[in-house]
Protein backbone atom coordinates (compact mmCIF):
# COMPACT_ATOMS: atom_id res chain seq x y z
CA UNK A 1 0.00 0.00 0.00
CA UNK A 2 1.11 3.93 -0.96
CA UNK A 3 3.00 5.94 1.73
CA UNK A 4 3.43 2.88 4.42
CA UNK A 5 6.51 1.69 5.57
CA UNK A 6 7.78 -1.83 6.75
CA UNK A 7 7.47 -1.95 10.57
CA UNK A 8 8.90 -5.94 10.47
CA UNK A 9 8.57 -9.46 9.72
CA UNK A 10 6.76 -11.35 12.65
CA UNK A 11 5.88 -14.91 12.02
CA UNK A 12 6.66 -15.03 8.59
CA UNK A 13 4.10 -11.56 7.25
CA UNK A 14 5.70 -8.26 6.40
CA UNK A 15 3.60 -5.78 8.81
CA UNK A 16 3.55 -1.99 7.74
CA UNK A 17 2.01 1.20 9.14
CA UNK A 18 0.29 3.82 7.09
CA UNK A 19 2.00 7.29 8.13
CA UNK A 20 -1.43 8.98 8.56
CA UNK A 21 -1.12 6.04 11.39
CA UNK A 22 1.71 8.45 12.87
CA UNK A 23 -0.31 11.32 12.65
CA UNK A 24 -3.27 10.03 14.48
CA UNK A 25 -0.76 9.43 17.11
CA UNK A 26 0.54 12.87 17.07
CA UNK A 27 -2.84 13.62 16.95
CA UNK A 28 -3.51 11.78 20.34
CA UNK A 29 -0.73 13.02 21.89
CA UNK A 30 -1.16 17.27 21.57
CA UNK A 31 -5.49 16.16 22.48
CA UNK A 32 -4.33 14.78 25.89
CA UNK A 33 -1.63 17.32 25.99
CA UNK A 34 -3.98 20.55 25.55
CA UNK A 35 -6.95 18.00 28.40
CA UNK A 36 -4.17 18.45 31.08
CA UNK A 37 -1.21 20.43 30.09
CA UNK A 38 0.71 17.65 31.44
CA UNK A 39 3.91 15.58 28.88
CA UNK A 40 2.85 12.54 31.36
CA UNK A 41 -1.05 12.70 30.26
CA UNK A 42 0.27 12.92 26.73
CA UNK A 43 2.72 9.73 26.95
CA UNK A 44 -0.29 7.91 28.46
CA UNK A 45 -2.57 8.62 26.08
CA UNK A 46 0.17 7.63 23.32
CA UNK A 47 0.93 4.17 24.71
CA UNK A 48 -2.59 4.21 25.13
CA UNK A 49 -3.78 4.01 21.48
CA UNK A 50 -0.23 2.53 20.71
CA UNK A 51 -1.95 -0.73 22.84
CA UNK A 52 -5.01 -0.74 21.15
CA UNK A 53 -3.44 -1.08 17.53
CA UNK A 54 -1.19 -3.74 18.57
CA UNK A 55 -4.84 -5.66 19.67
CA UNK A 56 -5.56 -4.91 16.12
CA UNK A 57 -2.44 -6.60 15.22
CA UNK A 58 -3.30 -9.44 16.97
CA UNK A 59 -6.41 -9.29 15.48
CA UNK A 60 -4.84 -9.40 11.85
CA UNK A 61 -2.76 -11.82 13.16
CA UNK A 62 -5.65 -14.49 14.44
CA UNK A 63 -6.95 -13.96 10.58
CA UNK A 64 -3.77 -14.99 9.15
CA UNK A 65 -2.84 -17.49 11.29
CA UNK A 66 -5.84 -19.15 10.62
CA UNK A 67 -5.90 -18.78 7.12
CA UNK A 68 -2.49 -20.25 7.26
CA UNK A 69 -4.01 -23.52 8.96
CA UNK A 70 -6.01 -23.67 5.74
CA UNK A 71 -3.03 -23.50 3.69
CA UNK A 72 -3.95 -19.59 2.63
CA UNK A 73 -0.92 -16.95 2.93
CA UNK A 74 -0.92 -13.92 4.32
CA UNK A 75 0.61 -11.21 1.88
CA UNK A 76 1.11 -8.89 4.17
CA UNK A 77 -0.68 -6.58 7.30
CA UNK A 78 -1.20 -2.59 7.06
CA UNK A 79 -2.06 -0.58 10.63
CA UNK A 80 -4.29 2.09 9.41
CA UNK A 81 -5.54 5.24 11.16
CA UNK A 82 -9.07 2.86 10.79
CA UNK A 83 -7.85 -0.51 12.24
CA UNK A 84 -5.81 -3.05 10.11
CA UNK A 85 -5.97 -4.70 7.05
CA UNK A 86 -4.53 -8.32 6.32
CA UNK A 87 -4.40 -9.19 2.65
CA UNK A 88 -4.57 -13.00 1.87
CA UNK A 89 -4.00 -14.08 -0.89
CA UNK A 90 -7.35 -16.04 -0.94
CA UNK A 91 -10.27 -16.85 1.15
CA UNK A 92 -10.62 -20.62 1.96
CA UNK A 93 -12.80 -22.08 -0.76
CA UNK A 94 -14.87 -24.43 1.92
CA UNK A 95 -17.95 -21.98 3.60
CA UNK A 96 -16.55 -23.74 7.32
CA UNK A 97 -12.56 -22.85 6.33
CA UNK A 98 -14.16 -19.28 5.71
CA UNK A 99 -16.31 -19.16 9.11
CA UNK A 100 -13.32 -20.31 11.16
CA UNK A 101 -10.91 -17.57 9.52
CA UNK A 102 -13.49 -14.65 10.19
CA UNK A 103 -14.12 -15.55 13.62
CA UNK A 104 -9.99 -15.99 14.27
CA UNK A 105 -9.84 -12.10 14.44
CA UNK A 106 -12.73 -11.71 17.03
CA UNK A 107 -11.80 -14.22 19.00
CA UNK A 108 -8.27 -12.54 19.70
CA UNK A 109 -9.76 -9.90 21.29
CA UNK A 110 -12.20 -11.95 23.14
CA UNK A 111 -8.95 -13.58 24.61
CA UNK A 112 -7.59 -10.30 25.54
CA UNK A 113 -10.58 -8.86 27.39
CA UNK A 114 -10.93 -11.76 29.22
CA UNK A 115 -7.44 -12.01 30.16
CA UNK A 116 -7.12 -7.95 31.21
CA UNK A 117 -10.93 -8.57 33.21
CA UNK A 118 -9.48 -11.53 34.84
CA UNK A 119 -6.63 -9.44 35.84
CA UNK A 120 -8.42 -6.67 37.00
CA UNK A 121 -11.05 -8.58 39.09
CA UNK A 122 -7.56 -10.47 40.95
CA UNK A 123 -5.76 -7.39 41.42
CA UNK A 124 -8.62 -5.85 43.09
CA UNK A 125 -8.17 -2.74 40.54
CA UNK A 126 -11.97 -2.67 38.98
CA UNK A 127 -13.63 0.28 38.11
CA UNK A 128 -17.60 0.79 38.08
CA UNK A 129 -18.32 0.61 34.47
CA UNK A 130 -20.06 4.47 34.73
CA UNK A 131 -16.56 5.66 35.78
CA UNK A 132 -14.55 4.23 32.97
CA UNK A 133 -14.81 5.64 29.25
CA UNK A 134 -12.06 6.09 26.31
CA UNK A 135 -10.13 8.79 27.93
CA UNK A 136 -10.76 8.56 32.00
CA UNK A 137 -10.33 5.29 34.06
CA UNK A 138 -7.90 2.92 34.23
CA UNK A 139 -5.45 1.69 31.63
CA UNK A 140 -6.18 -2.15 31.66
CA UNK A 141 -9.69 -1.52 31.99
CA UNK A 142 -10.27 0.77 29.52
CA UNK A 143 -8.17 -1.03 26.96
CA UNK A 144 -10.29 -4.12 28.09
CA UNK A 145 -13.75 -2.05 27.24
CA UNK A 146 -12.26 -1.21 23.76
CA UNK A 147 -11.51 -5.08 22.50
CA UNK A 148 -14.84 -5.24 23.61
CA UNK A 149 -15.78 -3.25 21.65
CA UNK A 150 -13.63 -4.13 18.65
CA UNK A 151 -15.64 -7.78 18.84
CA UNK A 152 -19.18 -6.65 18.58
CA UNK A 153 -18.74 -4.06 16.19
CA UNK A 154 -16.89 -6.12 13.83
CA UNK A 155 -19.17 -8.63 14.49
CA UNK A 156 -22.08 -6.60 12.85
CA UNK A 157 -23.16 -8.06 9.28
CA UNK A 158 -21.64 -5.32 7.27
CA UNK A 159 -20.15 -6.99 4.59
CA UNK A 160 -17.01 -7.21 3.96
CA UNK A 161 -16.29 -6.78 8.02
CA UNK A 162 -15.69 -9.90 10.13
CA UNK A 163 -19.73 -10.42 10.48
CA UNK A 164 -20.59 -10.16 6.70
CA UNK A 165 -18.11 -12.49 6.13
CA UNK A 166 -19.63 -14.84 8.87
CA UNK A 167 -22.84 -13.83 7.21
CA UNK A 168 -21.41 -15.21 3.85
CA UNK A 169 -20.27 -18.44 5.13
CA UNK A 170 -23.37 -19.55 7.18
CA UNK A 171 -25.49 -18.74 3.97
CA UNK A 172 -22.89 -20.65 1.63
CA UNK A 173 -23.21 -23.53 3.49
CA UNK A 174 -27.13 -23.95 2.18
CA UNK A 175 -27.05 -21.74 -1.02
CA UNK A 176 -24.36 -21.26 -4.38
CA UNK A 177 -21.31 -19.44 -2.93
CA UNK A 178 -22.11 -16.28 -5.54
CA UNK A 179 -25.95 -16.30 -4.16
CA UNK A 180 -24.44 -15.96 -0.85
CA UNK A 181 -22.08 -13.73 -1.52
CA UNK A 182 -24.68 -11.05 -3.00
CA UNK A 183 -27.00 -11.92 -0.07
CA UNK A 184 -23.98 -10.67 2.33
CA UNK A 185 -23.26 -7.55 0.16
CA UNK A 186 -26.60 -6.36 0.28
CA UNK A 187 -26.76 -6.77 3.90
CA UNK A 188 -23.15 -5.07 4.14
CA UNK A 189 -24.93 -2.22 2.11
CA UNK A 190 -27.98 -1.31 4.17
CA UNK A 191 -25.37 -1.23 7.31
CA UNK A 192 -23.68 1.17 5.20
CA UNK A 193 -26.48 3.54 4.98
CA UNK A 194 -27.14 3.12 8.47
CA UNK A 195 -24.04 4.20 9.40
CA UNK A 196 -23.89 7.07 7.14
CA UNK A 197 -27.12 8.38 8.16
CA UNK A 198 -26.46 7.70 11.72
CA UNK A 199 -22.75 9.65 11.15
CA UNK A 200 -24.45 12.82 9.86
CA UNK A 201 -25.82 13.17 13.45
CA UNK A 202 -23.45 11.50 15.57
CA UNK A 203 -20.02 10.98 14.66
CA UNK A 204 -18.23 12.20 11.19
CA UNK A 205 -16.18 8.76 11.41
CA UNK A 206 -19.17 6.75 10.76
CA UNK A 207 -19.42 8.09 7.18
CA UNK A 208 -15.61 6.84 6.53
CA UNK A 209 -17.07 3.62 7.54
CA UNK A 210 -20.03 3.74 5.54
CA UNK A 211 -17.65 4.54 2.58
CA UNK A 212 -15.91 1.67 3.60
CA UNK A 213 -18.36 -1.05 4.05
CA UNK A 214 -20.04 0.27 0.37
CA UNK A 215 -17.40 -0.01 -1.75
CA UNK A 216 -16.37 -3.29 -0.23
CA UNK A 217 -19.30 -5.20 -0.13
CA UNK A 218 -19.88 -3.93 -4.15
CA UNK A 219 -15.97 -4.90 -4.80
CA UNK A 220 -16.51 -8.47 -2.98
CA UNK A 221 -20.02 -9.34 -5.37
CA UNK A 222 -18.49 -8.09 -8.14
CA UNK A 223 -15.08 -10.53 -7.90
CA UNK A 224 -17.44 -13.27 -6.99
CA UNK A 225 -19.77 -12.93 -9.49
CA UNK A 226 -16.91 -12.76 -11.59
CA UNK A 227 -14.75 -15.82 -10.41
CA UNK A 228 -18.26 -18.22 -10.24
CA UNK A 229 -19.06 -16.76 -14.16
CA UNK A 230 -15.79 -18.39 -15.15
CA UNK A 231 -16.01 -22.52 -13.26
CA UNK A 232 -14.77 -24.83 -15.89
CA UNK A 233 -13.31 -21.96 -18.20
CA UNK A 234 -9.17 -22.93 -19.68
CA UNK A 235 -6.95 -19.90 -20.12
CA UNK A 236 -6.82 -20.61 -23.26
CA UNK A 237 -10.25 -19.36 -23.47
CA UNK A 238 -9.03 -15.97 -21.80
CA UNK A 239 -5.42 -15.66 -23.17
CA UNK A 240 -4.21 -12.87 -25.63
CA UNK A 241 -2.48 -14.83 -28.56
CA UNK A 242 -2.07 -11.89 -30.74
CA UNK A 243 1.09 -10.36 -28.79
CA UNK A 244 4.65 -8.91 -29.38
CA UNK A 245 7.74 -9.82 -27.91
CA UNK A 246 11.14 -8.60 -27.32
CA UNK A 247 15.13 -9.92 -26.94
CA UNK A 248 16.95 -8.66 -23.95
CA UNK A 249 19.71 -7.07 -26.24
CA UNK A 250 16.54 -4.63 -27.62
CA UNK A 251 16.28 -0.88 -26.11
CA UNK A 252 14.28 0.73 -25.01
CA UNK A 253 13.32 2.59 -28.15
CA UNK A 254 11.91 -0.54 -29.60
CA UNK A 255 9.72 -0.84 -26.76
CA UNK A 256 8.26 2.28 -27.22
CA UNK A 257 7.70 1.51 -30.68
CA UNK A 258 5.23 -1.73 -30.01
CA UNK A 259 3.77 0.16 -26.96
CA UNK A 260 3.07 2.98 -29.76
CA UNK A 261 1.63 0.25 -32.37
CA UNK A 262 -0.84 -1.39 -30.49
CA UNK A 263 -2.44 -1.64 -27.45
CA UNK A 264 -0.16 -4.54 -25.39
CA UNK A 265 1.09 -3.01 -21.92
CA UNK A 266 3.37 -5.60 -20.51
CA UNK A 267 5.92 -7.59 -23.17
CA UNK A 268 7.54 -10.94 -22.56
CA UNK A 269 11.15 -10.75 -23.17
CA UNK A 270 12.57 -13.78 -25.18
CA UNK A 271 15.66 -15.49 -26.14
CA UNK A 272 16.69 -18.01 -27.93
CA UNK A 273 12.80 -19.23 -27.64
CA UNK A 274 13.10 -19.29 -23.84
CA UNK A 275 11.05 -16.49 -21.97
CA UNK A 276 13.89 -15.24 -19.61
CA UNK A 277 11.83 -12.00 -18.44
CA UNK A 278 9.05 -9.73 -18.83
CA UNK A 279 8.90 -5.77 -19.44
CA UNK A 280 6.43 -4.68 -17.20
CA UNK A 281 4.38 -1.29 -18.26
CA UNK A 282 5.82 0.84 -15.21
CA UNK A 283 9.27 -0.32 -14.99
CA UNK A 284 9.49 0.98 -19.24
CA UNK A 285 8.49 4.46 -17.96
CA UNK A 286 9.96 4.92 -15.26
CA UNK A 287 13.63 3.45 -16.65
CA UNK A 288 13.10 5.54 -19.86
CA UNK A 289 12.67 8.72 -17.57
CA UNK A 290 15.68 7.97 -15.54
CA UNK A 291 17.83 6.24 -18.07
CA UNK A 292 16.50 7.34 -21.23
CA UNK A 293 15.65 4.78 -24.15
CA UNK A 294 18.84 3.02 -25.62
CA UNK A 295 19.25 0.95 -22.07
CA UNK A 296 18.55 -2.50 -23.16
CA UNK A 297 15.65 -4.30 -22.11
CA UNK A 298 17.40 -7.13 -20.04
CA UNK A 299 18.50 -4.29 -17.93
CA UNK A 300 15.07 -3.45 -17.00
CA UNK A 301 12.86 -6.84 -17.41
CA UNK A 302 11.87 -9.00 -14.11
CA UNK A 303 12.59 -11.93 -13.84
CA UNK A 304 10.33 -12.95 -10.86
CA UNK A 305 6.94 -13.70 -12.27
CA UNK A 306 4.50 -16.78 -12.42
CA UNK A 307 3.73 -18.92 -15.51
CA UNK A 308 0.30 -20.57 -16.23
CA UNK A 309 -0.21 -23.60 -18.74
CA UNK A 310 -3.42 -23.16 -21.61
CA UNK A 311 -5.06 -26.38 -19.79
CA UNK A 312 -4.88 -24.80 -16.16
CA UNK A 313 -8.49 -23.40 -14.41
CA UNK A 314 -8.68 -19.69 -15.24
CA UNK A 315 -10.19 -19.76 -11.35
CA UNK A 316 -6.82 -20.89 -10.16
CA UNK A 317 -4.37 -18.98 -12.58
CA UNK A 318 -6.01 -15.37 -11.77
CA UNK A 319 -5.84 -16.31 -7.99
CA UNK A 320 -2.06 -16.78 -8.43
CA UNK A 321 -1.69 -12.91 -10.13
CA UNK A 322 0.19 -10.74 -7.84
CA UNK A 323 -0.51 -7.28 -8.47
CA UNK A 324 2.55 -5.78 -6.75
CA UNK A 325 4.51 -7.98 -9.47
CA UNK A 326 3.01 -8.44 -12.66
CA UNK A 327 -0.56 -8.10 -13.99
CA UNK A 328 0.56 -10.54 -16.94
CA UNK A 329 1.17 -13.82 -17.06
CA UNK A 330 3.53 -15.59 -19.52
CA UNK A 331 1.21 -18.91 -20.93
CA UNK A 332 3.73 -21.45 -21.79
CA UNK A 333 2.86 -24.87 -23.37
CA UNK A 334 5.87 -27.64 -23.85
CA UNK A 335 8.25 -24.60 -22.79
CA UNK A 336 6.74 -22.74 -25.65
CA UNK A 337 5.60 -18.98 -25.50
CA UNK A 338 1.54 -19.14 -26.32
CA UNK A 339 -0.03 -16.85 -25.06
CA UNK A 340 -0.50 -14.02 -22.43
CA UNK A 341 -3.33 -13.68 -19.63
CA UNK A 342 -4.16 -10.24 -19.16
CA UNK A 343 -6.69 -8.58 -16.75
CA UNK A 344 -7.95 -6.51 -20.15
CA UNK A 345 -8.50 -9.95 -21.67
CA UNK A 346 -10.05 -11.66 -18.80
CA UNK A 347 -12.60 -8.79 -18.19
CA UNK A 348 -13.46 -8.59 -22.06
CA UNK A 349 -14.21 -12.84 -21.53
CA UNK A 350 -16.53 -11.99 -18.47
CA UNK A 351 -18.51 -9.20 -20.59
CA UNK A 352 -18.90 -11.46 -23.29
CA UNK A 353 -20.18 -14.27 -21.50
CA UNK A 354 -22.40 -12.24 -19.85
CA UNK A 355 -23.54 -11.22 -23.11
CA UNK A 356 -24.11 -14.33 -24.64
CA UNK A 357 -25.53 -16.17 -21.08
CA UNK A 358 -28.96 -13.41 -21.60
CA UNK A 359 -27.80 -12.98 -17.88
CA UNK A 360 -28.79 -9.92 -15.84
CA UNK A 361 -27.01 -6.09 -17.11
CA UNK A 362 -23.80 -6.29 -15.00
CA UNK A 363 -21.49 -3.57 -14.12
CA UNK A 364 -17.99 -3.43 -15.52
CA UNK A 365 -15.78 -6.09 -13.59
CA UNK A 366 -13.62 -5.10 -10.60
CA UNK A 367 -10.16 -4.44 -11.41
CA UNK A 368 -8.06 -7.93 -11.25
CA UNK A 369 -6.88 -9.37 -10.05
CA UNK A 370 -9.34 -8.71 -6.29
CA UNK A 371 -7.48 -7.99 -3.63
CA UNK A 372 -8.92 -10.11 -1.12
CA UNK A 373 -8.18 -8.75 2.19
CA UNK A 374 -9.70 -9.03 5.70
CA UNK A 375 -11.68 -5.58 6.64
CA UNK A 376 -10.36 -3.30 8.93
CA UNK A 377 -11.18 -3.56 12.03
CA UNK A 378 -12.43 -0.29 13.19
CA UNK A 379 -11.25 1.51 16.44
CA UNK A 380 -13.89 3.46 18.87
CA UNK A 381 -14.43 7.19 17.67
CA UNK A 382 -11.69 9.26 19.70
CA UNK A 383 -13.14 11.49 22.88
CA UNK A 384 -16.61 9.45 22.70
CA UNK A 385 -17.24 7.59 26.12
CA UNK A 386 -17.38 4.03 26.33
CA UNK A 387 -20.09 2.61 28.06
CA UNK A 388 -21.92 -0.40 28.96
CA UNK A 389 -24.92 0.48 26.80
CA UNK A 390 -23.17 0.25 23.25
CA UNK A 391 -22.61 -3.79 24.22
CA UNK A 392 -26.19 -4.44 25.10
CA UNK A 393 -27.57 -6.75 22.23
Amino acid sequence: MKWSFKLGRILGIDVFVHVTFLLLLGFIGVAYWMKDQSLAAAFIGVAFFACLFLCVLLHEYGHALAARHYGVATKDITLLPIGGVARLERMPEKPAQELVVALAGPVVNVVIATGLFAGLVLSGKWQPLFEVSSLHGGFAQRLMLVNIFLVLFNLLPAFPMDGGRVLRSLLAMHLPYARATNIAAATGKGMAVVFGFVGLFVNPMLLLIALFVWIGASQEAGAVEMRSSFQGVRVREAMLTDFRTLSPHDPLAAAARLLLAGSQQDFPVVENGRTVGLLLHTDFFRALQERGDAVTVGSVMVTDYDMVSPDEALESALARVRPEKSRTLPVISDGVLVGLLTAENVGELFMIRAALGHRRPRTTPPPLPPVIAVPPVIQPPIGRPISPKPFSA
